[in-house]
């Protein structure tokens, strides 16, 4: 039986998400639910959410639009309470360095890093937006994670990238040397957020139950640390309806 939580498990939160999924896994025991002791983090991203042993994964929107529909079931919606955002909703911040001028639209023939070319706030959050001008990013460099496209930026290895507003919020806590050196361009419109998911054919309302609790049991430094303000329940169809975006032409890592 496999529980993850890794889109949000950074390092710097782990102990955290420790004391999160403790929650959980003990409001899913006294319900009668079998729960593994501790997080998978040693295993893929695809690996866990593709998993017939999924008790409960964190994936992102657009991998879920494109693959995992109707092969998962949902749980429910982390809320992180975002300014200028629905619940359970989120968005990107575009960056760049602070010397660099100009509006989002100035940087569309220069280097975008993004962190996967299945990543909805980090590839189709910012090509959406900028679609909506009739522009696309062409020139681009894959990083492989947020941070790693925030510090692509911040070294000069790349002119622009879009983060995701939660991720962005670790990164300002955690990596201040990176954070220091970057300024908010723009964001992108909110689309729905990292959504919890569960193996096919698993009973989804108990799963539901036990995270609500435990957000709402978190203690406060763990419940601001993590940015959690409640679970709430989004449609399929809001995922589905984010457009999808074609793959990036390039795919150059960062050294």
């Amino acid at each position: 039986m496999i529980a993850s939580l890794s889109m949000y498990d950074w390092p710097q939160v782990r102990a955290e998400h420790d004391r999160f999924w403790t929650l959980i896994r003990d409001g899913l025991r006294a319900g009668g639910i079998a729960a593994p002791d501790r997080l998978t983090r040693d295993e893929s991203l695809w690996s866990v959410w593709e998993s017939p042993e999924l008790l409960l994964g964190q994936t992102c929107g657009m991998p879920y639009r494109t693959r995992l529909h109707g092969r998962v079931e949902l749980v429910g919606t982390p809320d992180y309470g975002l300014p200028d955002a629905p619940p359970g909703y989120y968005y990107s911040v575009l960056v760049a360095r602070k010397d660099a001028p100009g509006a989002a639209e100035d940087f569309i023939d220069r280097t975008l890093a993004f962190n996967g070319q299945d990543s909805q706030s980090g590839w189709a959050a910012p090509q959406n937006q900028m679609a909506k001008a009739g522009l696309r990013f062409t020139h681009t460099r894959h990083t492989g994670a947020h941070r790693d496209s925030a510090r692509a930026v911040a070294i000069g290895k790349a002119d622009i990238a879009a983060i995701d507003a939660i991720s962005w919020r670790l990164i300002e806590a955690h990596h201040p040397e990176i954070a220091g050196k970057l300024r908010i361009v723009s964001r992108t419109d909110p689309t729905p957020g990292l959504p919890l998911v569960t193996a096919k054919g698993r009973e989804t309302a108990p799963l539901g139950r036990a995270v609500a609790s435990a957000i709402a049991a978190l203690a406060p430094a763990d419940r601001a640390a993590l940015g959690l303000k409640a679970l709430v329940t989004l449609p399929a169809e809001a995922y589905l309806a984010v457009p999808t975006p074609p793959p990036p032409s390039q795919d150059v890592p960062v050294n």
